[in-house]
C-alpha cells in the first residue's frame, strides 16, 4: 500500500483534506493528514479560543514537525495546498520525498506578480504593523479572497466548517530566505496546479513557479482548472481535481 502526506496551508487544518482522504483511501492508498502545530482540533474551537502563542508560529516550525511525520513514513507521496504546496517543493528539494504535488501553491525564492489579488491579499497577511498579532479570518475575507467563487451562503458554510486563524509569520517566512530553494537542481516528479480564479495565488504566479524549473532531466507537469479559487481541494468540483492528481501519480508510477 502507497502512503500519501496531505499538508494544508494557512487558514485550513486537516478537516479540509477529509474528502480526499476518503477518496485515495478506496484507491488503495495509506493517507496521513498531519496538522500544523498549533492547528490541530476543530476549527470552529480553534477560531473560537485561538491557541496561545499562534501568532509566533514560523514556517522552519512546520517544517521540523512536517519532516519529522515523512520520515516516519514509508516513501510518502507528499500532496500540499498553497504554503504546503511550497513544503512540498521544499521536501523535494532536499530530497526528502520521490513525488510531490503542490496545489495552488505558495512559490518560492520570492516570486512575485501583478496581480492585485495578490499584492492585497499578501499585504494585508504580512501586515509588519501588526507584528506577531494572528490574522483573524472572517466570514467575508474568506469569502473575498479564499472561496470567491463560490455564493456567500456557500462560502459561509465552508468558513464555519474548516476556516482556522493563522500566524502572519508564515507568509513572511515563505516570501523570504526560508522559502528559498534550487530551481536548477534535479528533483523527483513535481506536479503543479493552478485555480483560474485563484486570488491568493494567481494562475499566472503558479506558471512562473512551473516555468523556473529548469533541469530537463527531472519530471515536472503543470495543470490549471477553470473557475477554481483557492478552495480548490474543498468546492464544488474538487473530485475532477482529485482524479487528476490520482491518474499523474499513477502515469509517473510507471514512467
Amino acid at each position: 500500500m502507497k502512503n500519501i502526506i496531505f499538508i494544508h496551508g494557512m487558514f485550513q487544518n486537516p478537516k479540509s483534506w477529509k474528502k480526499w482522504e476518503d477518496y485515495f483511501s478506496s484507491k488503495g492508498y495509506n493517507c496521513i493528514a498531519p496538522a500544523w502545530p498549533l492547528h490541530e482540533g476543530d476549527p470552529v474551537e480553534l477560531r473560537t479560543n485561538p491557541p496561545e502563542g499562534l501568532g509566533d508560529l514560523h514556517l522552519q516550525d512546520i517544517l521540523v514537525h512536517i519532516k519529522n511525520v515523512v520520515s516516519q513514513t514509508q516513501d510518502p507521496i507528499v500532496v500540499g495546498h498553497s504554503v504546503g504546496g511550497l513544503i512540498v517543493q521544499l521536501l523535494l528539494n532536499q530530497g526528502l520525498i520521490s513525488t510531490g504535488v503542490a496545489i495552488n501553491s505558495v512559490a518560492p525564492n520570492g516570486m512575485l506578480d501583478f496581480d492585485w489579488g495578490f499584492f492585497k491579499n499578501s499585504a494585508l497577511i504580512a501586515n509588519p504593523f501588526k507584528g506577531n498579532e494572528p490574522f483573524y479570518m472572517d466570514e467575508a475575507a474568506f469569502h473575498g479572497s479564499f472561496a470567491n467563487t463560490l455564493d456567500e451562503a456557500s462560502s459561509n458554510k465552508a468558513f464555519y466548517e474548516f476556516a482556522t486563524h493563522d500566524s502572519r509569520n508564515v507568509l513572511r517566512d515563505c516570501m523570504g530566505d526560508d522559502g528559498k530553494l534550487d530551481v536548477e537542481a534535479p528533483h523527483g516528479p513535481l506536479l503543479l496546479i493552478a485555480g483560474e480564479k485563484d486570488e491568493i495565488i494567481p494562475n499566472t504566479l503558479t506558471m512562473k513557479n512551473f516555468e523556473a524549473y529548469t533541469d530537463a532531466s527531472s519530471i515536472i507537469s503543470f495543470k490549471e482548472f477553470a473557475g477554481r479559487s483557492h478552495y480548490i481541494c474543498g468546492e464544488p468540483g474538487w473530485e475532477e481535481v482529485a482524479d487528476y492528481v490520482l491518474n499523474w501519480l499513477e502515469q509517473v508510477d510507471k514512467a
